[in-house]
C-alpha cells in the first residue's frame, strides 16, 4: 500500500501514540486508542503505517531527532555550554522534559513492552551498526579536543556517565521514601561534579560546544539512513 503524504495528520498520530505509549505502554495501547486521542479513523493510522510496531519505530526516531535539537538548542544558550559537565547537564534537562525519550533511554519495559523482545528491534539494529558507543565515541571527541582530561581512561568516562544517567532517569522506585534534592538540582549537581573531575584548566568552551554539534548532525544523519532503510524495506 502506498503511504499517505499528509504530514500534518502523521504528527497528530505520532504525537497521540507518545503519549498513549508513556501513560499505559505499547501492549497496552491500541491502534483504536490511537486513532481515537488523534481524532483519525483507524485506516487512516494504515495510511501512515502499516503496523503498530512500525509507528512506535517512527516514533522513536522522531523522538531521537526531538532529543537532539533540544539537547543542542540548550547547550548553545548556555556561556559555558562547552564544558563536560555543562553539556552532560543539557543532555540530561532535554531527556527530562520528554517522557518517552527517558523511557526510550532506560529502554523501560513498562512502556516499550513485547517490542523489547522483537529479533532485529530498533535497538538492537542501532547497537549492530554501531562499533562502539555513542557515549564514547562523544568523550574521545572532548578529549580530542582538550575539552575532558587525557590521562583518564575514555572508556571509564563514558561508563560513569551512563550509570549517572541511568541512575537520575531509574532511581525513583529504588530508593527509600524521603525527603531528597529535586531533578534540577541534582543535574546541577552532577555538572559541577563533572567539570571539578574532568575539565581541564584552560579549556576552550568553543571546541568543546563544536562536538556537540557533530554529535547532534551524527544523529540527524543516523535517524535518516533508519528512515531510508524502512522505506527500501517496503518498496
Amino acid at each position: 500500500m502506498e503511504k499517505s503524504d499528509n504530514p500534518e495528520r502523521e504528527t497528530r498520530i505520532l504525537q497521540a501514540a507518545a503519549q498513549l505509549f508513556a501513560h499505559y505502554g505499547f501492549d497496552k495501547t491500541t491502534v483504536s486508542d490511537i486513532a481515537r486521542e488523534a481524532g483519525v479513523s483507524k485506516g487512516a493510522i494504515y495510511l501512515h503505517f502499516a503496523s503498530k510496531e512500525e509507528l512506535l519505530e517512527a516514533l522513536m526516531m522522531r523522538e531521537t531527532q526531538h532529543y537532539a535539537e533540544s539537547w543542542l538548542r540548550l547547550l548553545e544558550d548556555d556561556p559555558a555550554g562547552g564544558t563536560i559537565g555543562a553539556m552532560y547537564k543539557n543532555s540530561l534537562y532535554a531527556l527530562n522534559e520528554n517522557p518517552f525519550m527517558s523511557a526510550m533511554f532506560r529502554q523501560d519495559s513498562r512502556v516499550l513492552g513485547n517490542y523489547l523482545r522483537k529479533p532485529d528491534n530498533l535497538f538492537q539494529r542501532a547497537r549492530a551498526a554501531q562499533a562502539e558507543s555513542e557515549r564514547l565515541v562523544f568523550v574521545r571527541m572532548m578529549q580530542a579536543a582538550g575539552a575532558v582530561r587525557t590521562d583518564i581512561q575514555p572508556e571509564v568516562v563514558a561508563h560513569i556517565m551512563d550509570i549517572l544517567a541511568f541512575g537520575l532517569a531509574g532511581m525513583d522506585g529504588l530508593l527509600p521514601d524521603q525527603p531528597r534534592p529535586d531533578v534540577g538540582e541534582l543535574i546541577e549537581g552532577i555538572a559541577l561534579m563533572m567539570d571539578a573531575a574532568l575539565t581541564p584548566a584552560g579549556a576552550d568552551p568553543a571546541a568543546g560546544k563544536a562536538v556537540v554539534r557533530q554529535i547532534a548532525d551524527r544523529t540527524r544523519q543516523q535517524m535518516g539512513l533508519a528512515s531510508q532503510a524502512e522505506k527500501e524495506k517496503e518498496t
